[in-house]
């Protein structure tokens, strides 16, 4: 069994004796050092799995070691013991690299979170000790995306809150899921959260939980979010949707690692990482008093941007086989392959709803082609049906009665819906149950009726 050993910098006899028997009852060696100078010659002995450096040295500070350690032996994580209250200079280590950070007077089992988080990430970089771009979730081999991949690969390693930029349907998501799946906290849970989707009245208990009885319809318990991610990241995504007085609340739990349930005296702890994105202009946002400056700051230690799909055409390829592939085992028929005269019209488009746009264009185009081959023309890329919509082929004469549109608001989503689903069971009744017979009849390819039966859940 390896021996894992640390290095602790402080200058403070005290402090250097409290964390060398907390980290040597948690079965680690340690090496002691008083200053920059003894901490280097340390490090470049032992290349140890683990530094941590107080902030104020007699011969530098924290941040120096940091950068010192980045240059000279990257595969140590270093955490940063910060004053109390120094936010400034915690954000300042994270910024230059140090892995996380923790605060005097230090508190044991926060120390001993730091500790084993910093242990699986040393773990982690010897098994891949010949770094790979394996693409993970973010597929492509143009230079964006394996400039992209890097980029996550290192902030994996980090601790520090990141804000990740990009247009809407970028891939946001996938950015915060893959730095989540390389870093130590892989085993611990993903919880991603759409902020601009909870009402603002159930914000605070969909976030931090709630007691029983605490409000009306609060009939039992609820973790919440934070505490549903405890030991993993939290993503909040459209974080820029977030109201005022929501904002106030996060910032809080952030700053503190804590959360206080609606309806409960006490504050609990809780262990994540937070990842936010939104594809808003936060900057402007903050300029104009719509989002708190001193949250901004505190999410947005380092900033991610996500390439929008035009700038990466090269890539569209490599994606629309994926998206194929996916949507054909989804729906158990046969891969459909693109012409070469239709991956040309995909990678001259604009895709102003970026990957996303792509996927909803490509599963129109899997279920209306006729053949395994989708030409350019059936991309609709021009115009046509709304994707999820339903074809007036699917409609004949006897059907046009019952498509009258009802007075007053409507679900155009649900009603279209009906609409289909009602001339599909007509034709089915009609043909005795034949799909074949029945797609024929509906004026669409077997292969689109299949799609529709599930994705209507009428197999």
């Amino acid at each position: 069994m390896t021996t894992q050993t640390a290095l602790i910098v402080d200058d403070e006899p005290d402090i250097r004796d409290l964390l060398e028997i907390t980290l040597t009852r948690m079965g680690i060696t340690t090496y002691t050092a008083p200053d920059l100078t003894t901490a280097r010659a340390l490090l470049e002995q032992h290349k140890p799995q683990l530094c941590l450096t107080d902030m104020n040295l007699p011969d530098g500070n924290g941040i120096e070691l940091v950068h010192w350690i980045q240059q000279n032996t990257p595969c140590t994580p270093v955490a940063v013991i910060t004053a109390y209250g120094s936010m400034d200079t915690a954000i300042e280590s994270l910024k230059a690299g140090a892995f996380d950070f923790v605060s005097k007077p230090v508190e044991l089992p926060r120390l001993r979170e730091l500790v084993n988080s910093a242990l699986k990430l040393s773990k982690s970089d010897s098994q891949s000790a010949v770094e790979t771009d394996e693409p993970g979730l973010l597929l492509g081999e143009s230079p964006e995306l394996r400039k992209l991949r890097n980029q996550t690969r290192k902030l994996a390693r980090s601790q520090a809150p990141v804000f990740i930029s990009g247009e809407s349907g970028s891939g946001k998501e996938l950015v915060a899921r893959m730095i989540h799946l390389q870093g130590p906290r892989a085993e611990g849970s993903f919880v991603a959260v759409n902020c601009g989707a909870i009402p603002s009245e159930l914000m605070e208990s969909e976030f931090f939980g709630h007691k029983k009885g605490s409000f009306t319809g609060a009939v039992e318990n609820k973790d919440g979010l934070f505490r549903s991610a405890d030991g993993g990241t939290l993503f909040l995504d459209e974080v820029a949707d977030l109201p005022l007085a929501m904002q106030v609340k996060l910032l809080r739990a952030i700053q503190e690692k804590a959360v206080r349930p609606v309806g409960d005296t006490k504050e609990i702890p809780v262990d994540i990482r937070v990842l936010s994105a939104t594809h808003k202009n936060l900057p402007e946002l903050v300029q104009d008093g719509s989002f708190r400056q001193d949250l901004f700051y505190r999410i947005n230690v380092i900033e991610l941007a996500v390439p929008p799909l035009r700038e990466r055409a090269g890539d569209i390829p490599l994606l629309a086989d994926h998206i194929l592939r996916r949507i054909a085992q989804e729906y158990e028929c046969d891969p459909a392959r693109l012409t070469e005269a239709a991956i040309t019209r995909l990678q001259d488009y604009d895709f102003p709803g970026n990957v996303r746009e792509l996927e909803n264009i490509l599963e129109r185009a899997f279920t209306l082609c006729d053949e395994d081959l989708i030409d350019a023309h059936d991309l609709h890329l021009g115009g046509g049906a709304v994707p999820g919509s339903s074809s007036p082929t699917m409609l004949n004469n006897d059907d046009a009665q019952e498509t009258r549109v009802p007075e007053g608001e409507i679900d155009l989503e649900g009603y279209l819906e009906s609409i289909e689903r009602q001339a599909i069971e007509k034709a089915l009744e009609a043909t005795r149950w034949n799909k074949t017979a029945a797609a024929k009849r509906l004026g669409i390819s077997f292969r689109a009726l299949r799609y529709r039966l599930k994705k209507l859940g009428m197999e």
